[in-house]
């Protein structure tokens, strides 16, 4: 099973912190476009595994790309795919090319990003890599927070992910599908 998701990262940061005077607007200099990518990714809830795929946009198109990675990297393997119903993964040529790869799609609950384990891996990446610094190129940005969340150990992004937290809202299924019975 895997948990699937994407998250924005823009060259102009996200300020987390600043200081001014109380009662006094704090003037935040920005220059420049503020450039965009999407970043696909997905976690295996077992063991840990990541897979990243930079895109400029998130359409249909865009998410059969990281259905594409997703097939050739576990290729005879049976795939569940846990993510929430954005219109890119809900378009009919979505669903017909993960029909066509056998990857099963679990939809989560509309408006509970929580449930998905990605969203505090991404969280995690943004506030060590993005929060409060503006790097030269958005390419740039993108490198070192792949760079970062590749870089965690399997043990280390489930536990980030809050996959070993004793209320993980899926540890009990997880444990019945691939621990089998006690």
């Amino acid at each position: 099973m895997l948990a699937e998701d994407e998250t924005d990262l823009l060259l102009f940061p996200p300020l987390r912190a600043g200081w001014s005077l109380r009662g006094q607007p704090k003037e935040v200099r920005l220059s420049g476009r503020n450039a965009r990518r999407v970043v696909f990714g997905a976690m295996n809830l077992v063991s840990g595994h990541r897979l990243f795929l930079v895109r400029e946009r998130q359409k249909a198109v865009d998410y059969q790309a990281f259905l594409r990675l997703v097939h050739d990297r576990y290729r005879g393997w049976h795939v569940a795919l846990l993510q929430d119903e954005d219109s890119s993964h809900t378009a009919a040529s979505s669903a017909a090319l993960a029909s066509t790869f056998d990857i099963e799609i679990i939809p989560l609950p509309k408006r509970s990003p929580k449930l998905n384990p990605m969203d505090t891996l991404w969280g995690q990446g943004k506030d060590i890599i993005s929060a409060n610094k503006q790097y030269a190129t958005i390419d740039d940005q993108v490198e070192r927070f792949i760079g970062y969340l590749a870089g965690l150990t399997n043990g280390e992004a489930l536990g980030t992910a809050g996959i070993y937290s004793g209320r993980f809202w899926l540890q009990e299924a997880l444990c019945n599908h691939f621990c089998g019975p006690a």
